[in-house]
């Protein structure tokens, strides 16, 4: 395999995508670049293009290895771990190596830092659950967090649920994101 730098557009299908064409051309990428600003690399740069389908396709085969797959990829991905990428790739090449049974073993040297960030990743929304507070702002509730993890997709089902017949909107400082509910 080839030593390669993978740039990609930061979604979660890209990255799936990374993981498809790394098989196809058989290259092992060392490192991934979402934001456009690598400086420079000795080793080769693949812009690899976010294809639904072929994310689909890698989304489906890591949950034949174990139905835990889908979740643990999608909240692994939403954290703040440092070398994301690069920790969610070597689990993704591990659970078709040896199956899904690694998923049952946090120790195992793949796994241990992804499982590590989601235990991390799941404390901080228990706390922005039960933390969070919203100020009136002419009819529409609003709040502000600066969390670590991405967390805005994984709040949405509970605020929409908790404040179904509001309006109201959350921002992300941290990550520039807005969740908006009317």
């Amino acid at each position: 395999m080839t030593d390669t730098v993978y740039q990609y557009d930061g979604t979660f299908d890209g990255f799936l995508c990374c993981i498809y064409e790394s098989y196809v051309n058989k290259e092992f990428p060392i490192a991934f670049d979402s934001d456009g600003e690598w400086v420079f690399s000795l080793c080769p740069v693949r812009t690899v293009i976010t294809v639904p389908e072929h994310a689909r396709r890698v989304y489906l085969s890591l949950m034949k290895r174990s139905p835990s797959a889908g979740e643990v990829f999608r909240k692994g991905f939403l954290t703040c771990m440092e070398q994301r990428e690069e920790h969610l790739y070597a689990l993704a090449r591990r659970l078709y190596d040896a199956g899904g049974g690694i998923l049952k073993n946090r120790s195992d040297e793949a796994y241990y830092p992804v499982a590590t960030a989601i235990r991390h990743l799941d404390g901080e929304l228990e706390k922005l659950r039960g933390f969070v507070r919203f100020s009136d702002l002419g009819g529409v509730l609003g709040s502000e967090i600066e969390p670590k993890n991405r967390v805005l997709p994984l709040l949405r089902r509970h605020f929409c649920a908790r404040y179904a017949n509001e309006s109201f909107f959350i921002y992300d400082r941290t990550h520039r994101e807005l969740l908006l509910y009317a």
